[in-house]
């Protein structure tokens, strides 16, 4: 094996559940140091270091410190919502390049911030929607780039469960999260359904959302995921939406911790003029020969969270390291967040539709 000639260095804000998901694979890139980790929680700190062997020396308590003694090229952003921009501004304007987990922020303006501040240090800033990296993503996207679904007039995401109210963190809290299903699960599912369908640009959006059961102590007590606080709950149960884009296309959102459904789902459907499709079980419905037909791709990479986590912290190094195009630039992201914010805007008046601005 080549030598490697230049190595990334990597550090981290927030050193909680989802930054190990990063640490996995990219202590085993070779053309990847990761030299910092920064976290107000010391235990949690010392956990993380601990399990994937950083030097103490390189773990602090508050990044501002870690940014200007450490001064790594690329940095890794893993706090909870309400924190994502600030760590990433700072980081942009320390001059490293960075990772922002999704979603890209807890509100609008914050997201404008962040992007504006990326272009003004000439810093790359990438959203963490690994779920664009999977192969069914991949293969809808590329059947609709090479015309199969002919114009994309409709879709519908569906990121539903029917109890799984998160019981750790401060996921009830909309102040901290910026709002709860939606975007929290919803935004992994929004992402991919918007990036199949050619990223179109959203104008318009109407929205609903609804708290009937998570504040309820019986159901915090006996649902499969215990012990959140229902006392404290301020985040919706379910929330819908419909989102106008400028070609006409339109794209129905459902988003749910808690409702009553017969089982999960995660998934989305593309509806064209030529062809249709869905993500689970990956699908294309069209005519052929006068008939009606269902097309099923007959082998795709493994899907599991393991592999497009891979993909995703890969294809983040290249684009630092190399330059290489990144699936997930921050324009996707604030586009994302455009939607986000018009469906929570629109559910704040009573589900009038609301303008999308960019």
């Amino acid at each position: 094996m080549a030598k490697v000639s230049k190595k990334l260095r990597v550090a981290f804000i927030g050193s909680g559940g989802i930054s190990g998901a990063h640490l996995k694979h990219l202590v085993k890139m070779d053309d990847v140091e990761v030299v910092a980790l920064a976290d107000i929680d010391p235990k949690a700190l010392k956990a993380r270091s601990s399990e994937f062997g950083i030097d103490p020396v390189g773990c602090f308590a508050d990044w501002k410190t870690m940014l200007r003694k450490v001064k790594p090229d690329a940095v890794s952003v893993c706090t909870p919502n309400g924190v994502h921009a600030p760590a990433t501004i700072d980081a942009l304007k320390a001059g490293a390049d960075v990772l922002v987990e999704k979603p890209m922020a807890a509100t609008l303006t914050d997201a404008r911030r962040m992007v504006q501040t990326a272009r003004k240090a000439g810093r790359k800033l990438v959203i963490g929607f690994q779920y664009r990296y999977a192969a069914k993503t991949a293969f809808l996207r590329k059947s609709v780039d090479e015309g199969q679904f002919g114009k994309v007039i409709y879709g519908r995401v569906q990121a539903l469960r029917r109890r799984g109210i998160p019981n750790w963190g401060v996921f009830y809290s909309k102040e901290a999260q910026g709002g709860g299903p939606l975007i929290d699960i919803g935004v992994h599912v929004l992402e991919m359904a918007h990036y199949a369908m050619g990223s179109p640009k959203p104008v318009a959006a109407t929205g609903r959302t609804f708290t009937y059961l998570g504040n309820k102590d019986s159901l915090a007590v006996e649902c499969a995921w215990k012990g959140w606080n229902h006392k404290k709950l301020d985040i919706e149960d379910l929330a819908v939406g419909q989102i106008r884009f400028e070609n006409g296309a339109v794209l129905t959102v459902e988003a749910s911790f808690a409702a009553h459904i017969e089982k999960d789902i995660w998934s989305f459907d593309l509806l064209g003029e030529k062809a249709g499709g869905r993500w689970e079980p990956p699908g294309i419905f069209t005519d052929q020969a006068g008939h009606m037909v269902n097309l099923q791709p007959s082998w795709l990479p493994r899907d599991g969270f393991d592999e497009i986590f891979g993909r995703k912290m890969r294809n983040w190094v290249e684009h630092c390291l190399y330059n290489k195009p990144t699936l997930a630039p921050a324009e996707d992201g604030l586009a994302v967040q455009c939607m986000l914010d018009a469906i929570y805007a629109s559910a704040a008046r009573g589900g009038r539709e609301v303008a999308i601005k960019a």
